[in-house]
Parts: structure tokens; C-alpha cells; sequence
């Protein structure tokens, strides 16, 4: 006969499935090959063999006799958390002393009715079921490694004492007050009955007694053949895994009297039949589609659109950092002023706020501090004037960083401000800040003691107010600062009907989000180019002041 292939690889497999876990179906055969004493012997001429053929060995006879055919091989079909005594077990509740929770008397009265109906059915193998008090010590010692001198390392020694919730575990009624809700030094008792994972779990473990003949229910003979644990995401672990086309699993006994058995475990979970998969399919159909119905009453029937010739602009923003200011404790006032022509809100919408108050952390040679503060705000630009000449604005984002002292006195740390963008999508902004001052060391002596600062009395000074009418907006005798950045992360969403209509609507809202672009653009542009003008006309104004005689014709100074 062929020589025996033993299937070494004992590592656990990982399944998922769908079908309810109490259709699962396991066949389990066990077989006693030979006392292992034989392995160890080889004829005179067989020397040059290196393996013997075990298929060549035949079970030995016993002092009073041979075996029994059933004793030295079962096979049992086990379904999952099925419960199979062992002779331990019944040998012990059929003491009722022996009994003491439910679940004992329990198994005392399956045990009695078995005995009544003719004895259980199973001789060697049995299983521990979830409901049992088993733990596999193997487990808890078993190597991650093949190395020889293998450390534990710190995850090993933490992993091996978390427990899992049992799957049957219920929740209470009504919540207890704990007495100290943070362990700010937990000890290691502490840690071990806390650490649990929440994903329930279940547990079954397939074993086999191998004791000799007519020594049966021993728990030194007692063997894991299989483990089983199924949680609630229909996650099944096999350890080890079904054999399949690979070759049995082996067990060498131990003790005076060594044996060795060999086992297989199949997968025999009953098929489902056609009509059984068609009635899944209509109620998976069924459910889905309940589903859909249930977030199509939460979003409604009809999706909210614009009105024709609106653009509506969400902006999910964020105040992410402020970096080098001078003092610490920092918070950002920050608000949206829309256009006053073409652009609304709704009654409703927040267009301003005011973060937390943030403590600096040095990063690098600049101080941080992170606000991570979320805003939301929307606006709808409706636009009428469709001819090449109008120019259409957008909305501009202003900020205030201030400092908080000890004595809760504020001092005014910079402003900014910033067009929003016209393209949808994300966007990580930085707004250069800048401070009014005043002249001499008394202001800044001020500023330090006592707090307060100059500070502009309307916001939108900061850039060109939308309320200016005039043609000119002097700036003249404002001293300034350049003080720090704020960093703002802006995710815009725009929404149009023009963007699903005809061609030409869409084409001619393009031209529209176009010229926002471009005025976006041409706003850093305008004050640059504002900034050249006011300085050409401060040096027109300089040369007229002086007298003619030091002014060539060409209006360049005579030396």
C-alpha cells in the first residue's frame, strides 16, 4: 500500500459566510494506526529504508484479546455547537452532588435520557461546546515563530490575555453610575479583566479521547482535534483547517503506552437546493429594496434644485492652523461677506464664527496653533446681466487672530482676507495677516501690560469694502505690521441646473463661472497693481511740491 502523507500545516483558516451558522456540518474521522513503539523499530533488512510503511502495521492484539473494530476507528458528523459527551462527563453528572448551576443539571438530564434510550452514540470524540467551562491551554502557549528560543514579544503577552464578549451576552435595562469613570493607574489585574474585545464570539472545540481500551474518561487523554469560533460578522475560523485533498492530521500519545491516530475533518454542510437559493434571492431582493425605499424617504422625492439662472455654492471650510504670532492663546474671528449685487443667503445661514482658544506648540522656529474648526456656510449668485461688460464678484473671506492673556485681556494680533475660490473641488488657502501700530515704545509697552491695540473699526477695511462708492480709497498715514499666517482648508461644491440643460445654457453659465474666476485672479492682481498707482502718485505729488527749478522738463530731478 502507499505510504501515509501527513498533513504538517496545524494553522488556523479563515472563512466568510453568509448562510446562518447552525447550517454548518462537520464530518470528523479518527483512527488508530499503531502503538508508536513500532516506529521506532526496523528489520535487520530493511536498514536501507529511511520511512517505514505505516499502512503495513495492523493494530496489535490486547492481553484479553483484539480490539474491538469500533474502538479503533469513528466517524461522526457534528453540527455546530452540538453537544456530544464525553465519558468524563458522563461518568460525573451521573453523581447529581457532582451538580451545581443549571447547566449541569441540564446535562444530567440528557446524560440519564441517553443512558435510558440505549447510551450516547459517540465513543472517543466529543465536543466542548460555547456553553462549556473549557479553555484550550494550547492556545495560550503556542508559538508565533518556528524559531527555537523564541521571546515573547509585548503584543503576544497583551494578546494572550483579551477576552471576547460571549455571543448571548445582553446589554442591561439601565445604565450604573460608575464611581470613577477614568483609572488613571490601572493595574495589571485591571487590565486583564478589562481588555475585551467587543465583537462577539463563538466558541466549539471537537476532542477526542485517546486513552487506552476500556480506559476512557481520563482527562489526561484528552485531545483538541479541531477548534471552531464564529463571530457575529459570519467571520468562521478553523484551526486546524478542513482537510480536504491534503493528508490527515496526526496525534502521538504519550506516556508508557505511546500510540499514534490519525484524524480527518470535512466540510459536509448539506448544499442548497435550487428552490431554497431562488427564495434567498427574492428576500436579498426584497430587503434591498426595502432599504432603498427607507433612504429614499429619508432623502425625499424630489431632489432640492436651483432655480433656473442660480448658482448655488456650498463650502464645507475649515480653520486649520495660525503660525508665528507673538503671543499664545489664540483665537480666529473669521466671517463671509457676500457681494451686495447678485449674491443671497438664506434668512437662516451663519456667515461668521469664532474658534476655540488654542495653545501655541513650537514647530520648528514658529509657534502653532491648531484649531481644526469646522464651519459650513451656502450662497446663491443669481445673475441677470448677461452682457461682456458686467463683471461679477465673489464672496471674500475675512479673519481676526486675537491673543488671550492670563488676566482675560485680548490684544488684536493680525487681519486678513481672502477671495474664495470660483473652481469647486478642495482647496488649502493661507492668508497673509498684517497688524496696525503705533509709533514710539509706549504703544508696545502698552500692548504688553496692559493689553489693547489699534484695531480697525470695520473688517472689510482690510481689502476694498463692498459698501465703497468712491474712486479712490486712501489708505494714507495707516502704519502697519506683517505679522502671521492663518491656514484655512476650503471644500466648495457648486450647483447649477445650467449644468445639465442645453448646450447653450451651459456654455453661457461657463462664461459666467469663468469671469468669477477670473475676477478671483484678478483681485490679487487689482492690488498689486493698486499698490504701483498709489506710489506713482505719491511721487507725482512729490515732484510737484518741489520747486521748478530742481525739475527738468522730462520731469526728472536736475542734479
Amino acid at each position: 500500500m502507499a505510504e501515509t502523507v501527513w498533513s504538517t500545516d496545524t494553522g488556523e483558516a479563515v472563512y466568510r459566510s453568509r448562510d446562518p451558522v447552525r447550517n454548518l456540518r462537520l464530518r470528523v474521522h479518527l483512527q488508530r494506526i499503531t502503538s508508536s513503539n513500532f516506529l521506532h523499530y526496523q528489520p535487520a533488512a530493511e536498514l536501507w529504508k529511511d520511512l517505514i510503511d505505516l499502512a503495513t502495521f495492523r493494530p496489535q492484539p490486547t492481553a484479553s484479546g483484539h480490539r474491538p473494530e469500533e474502538d479503533e476507528e469513528e466517524e461522526i458528523v457534528i453540527g455546530w455547537q452540538e453537544k456530544l459527551f464525553s465519558q468524563f462527563e458522563v461518568d460525573l453528572y451521573q453523581n447529581e452532588a457532582a451538580c451545581q448551576s443549571p447547566l449541569d443539571y441540564q446535562y444530567r438530564q440528557e446524560i440519564l435520557k441517553l443512558e435510558n434510550s440505549g447510551g450516547k452514540k459517540n465513543r472517543r470524540i466529543f465536543t466542548y461546546t460555547d456553553s462549556d467551562r473549557y479553555t484550550n491551554l494550547e492556545e495560550h502557549c503556542q508559538r508565533m515563530t518556528t524559531a527555537a528560543s523564541e521571546v515573547p514579544s509585548f503584543l503576544v503577552e497583551r494578546m494572550a490575555n483579551v477576552r471576547r464578549r460571549r455571543q448571548d451576552r445582553r446589554g442591561m435595562e439601565g445604565g450604573i453610575l460608575k464611581s470613577r469613570l477614568v483609572t488613571w493607574e490601572p493595574s495589571e489585574e485591571f487590565v486583564r479583566n478589562n481588555h475585551v474585545i467587543n465583537t462577539p464570539l463563538q466558541t466549539m472545540h471537537i476532542m477526542a479521547d485517546l486513552g487506552p481500551y476500556k480506559k476512557l474518561g481520563y482527562k489526561k487523554y484528552e485531545h483538541v482535534l479541531c477548534t471552531l469560533k464564529v463571530d457575529s460578522n459570519g467571520v468562521i475560523t478553523v484551526k486546524p483547517d478542513f482537510t480536504g485533498l491534503k493528508g490527515p492530521y496526526r496525534i502521538e500519545t504519550e506516556g508508557e503506552k505511546q500510540e499514534l491516530w490519525k484524524y480527518t475533518i470535512d466540510n459536509v454542510s448539506p448544499l442548497a437546493q435550487p428552490e431554497e437559493e431562488e427564495r434567498e434571492r427574492r428576500v436579498f431582493k426584497d430587503l434591498y429594496g426595502r432599504h432603498k425605499e427607507y433612504l429614499s424617504s429619508l432623502v425625499g422625492t424630489d431632489f432640492e434644485m436651483t432655480v433656473p439662472g442660480a448658482l448655488r455654492l456650498f463650502v464645507n471650510g475649515e480653520v486649520v492652523s495660525a503660525q508665528g504670532y507673538e503671543y499664545d492663546n489664540l483665537y480666529v474671528h473669521f466671517f463671509v461677506e457676500l457681494p451686495t449685487t447678485h449674491w443671497s443667503s438664506p434668512a437662516f445661514q451663519q456667515l461668521s464664527g469664532v474658534t476655540q482658544t488654542c495653545t501655541t506648540k513650537s514647530l520648528g522656529v514658529d509657534k502653532v496653533a491648531h484649531f481644526s474648526y469646522p464651519f459650513t456656510f451656502e450662497a446663491f449668485f443669481l445673475h441677470e446681466d448677461e452682457s461682456s461688460d458686467a463683471l461679477p464678484e465673489w464672496p471674500v473671506l475675512y479673519c481676526e487672530v486675537l491673543s488671550l492673556d492670563f488676566w482675560q485681556r485680548y490684544r488684536v494680533e493680525g487681519y486678513g482676507a481672502v477671495v474664495l475660490p470660483a473652481t469647486p473641488g478642495s482647496h488649502t488657502l493661507t492668508v497673509s495677516t498684517w497688524r496696525p501700530v503705533e509709533l514710539g515704545m509706549v504703544a508696545e509697552l502698552r500692548r504688553f501690560f496692559i493689553g489693547g491695540s489699534l484695531e480697525l473699526e470695520d473688517l472689510s477695511y482690510v481689502r476694498i469694502p463692498g459698501s465703497f462708492k468712491g474712486e479712490r480709497l486712501s489708505r494714507f498715514g495707516l502704519r502697519t505690521e506683517t505679522t502671521g499666517t492663518v491656514t484655512f482648508r476650503l471644500h466648495c461644491l457648486q450647483q447649477s441646473r445650467a449644468f445639465m440643460e442645453s448646450s447653450s445654457l451651459r456654455k453661457r453659465m461657463r462664461s459666467v463661472l469663468d469671469r468669477l474666476e477670473g475676477f478671483s485672479q484678478q483681485s490679487s492682481i487689482h492690488n498689486v497693481l493698486e499698490a504701483f498707482r498709489r506710489a506713482r502718485r505719491r511721487m507725482r505729488e512729490a515732484r510737484e511740491s518741489l520747486p521748478q527749478d530742481l525739475v527738468s522738463p522730462s520731469g526728472t530731478l536736475v542734479s
